[in-house]
């Protein structure tokens, strides 16, 4: 099946992808075409349940190596579990008062806007906007400074910012 790999295998060894969080989205889903097609159950059939059994388990192993690796997100808390850095969100709520504070306020803008579409999409705009920026620390404190603890600051509040997108967008008129 992947000779060289165990389904053990990190995500970025299993897609022969650099170990950072820099990554293109388009050789992420090359690798996952050509993981996919290497290991697919169909593709083993005729050689048993044993057989099919393991290519299932391969099969499984990809996707979930596929949904950290292409969500950015979800990259960089794993990048951060694999230098060691639990990001432990559960039990680590401790964030910067600047943080607290613009959470708080996007709160208020929140309860302001009710469902009012305009005034939603400003602040959905302007958290994106916050999203992306802290994306960009998350890549510099990883790629760049291997500040494995100041990355796990930023996934934690990445979190926290992507539930309040979430409830932004379910705010919406349907």
């Amino acid at each position: 099946m992947t000779s060289s790999l165990s389904l053990q295998s990190d995500d970025f060894a299993l897609f022969a992808l650099p170990q950072q969080f820099a990554q293109d989205a388009s050789q992420i889903d090359a690798a996952w075409k050509r993981l996919q097609t290497q290991t697919h159950p169909d593709k083993f059939a005729a050689d048993g349940a044993a057989a099919q059994r393991l290519a299932m388990q391969w099969s499984v192993r990809i996707n979930e190596a596929y949904q950290r690796l292409k969500n950015a997100l979800k990259r960089a808390a794993y990048l951060c579990a694999l230098a060691g850095v639990a990001i432990d969100a559960e039990r680590n709520t401790a964030m910067p008062t600047d943080f607290l504070m613009q959470q708080m306020q996007w709160r208020e803008e929140l309860d302001e806007a009710g469902h009012k579409e305009d005034a939603l999409q400003a602040l959905l705009n302007t958290a994106r906007a916050w999203q992306g920026q802290a994306l960009a620390q998350c890549a510099r404190l990883q790629d760049e400074q291997q500040d494995w603890a100041g990355a796990a600051g930023v996934v934690r509040q990445l979190l926290f910012v992507e539930k309040f997108l979430q409830e932004v967008e379910n705010r919406f008129p349907l």
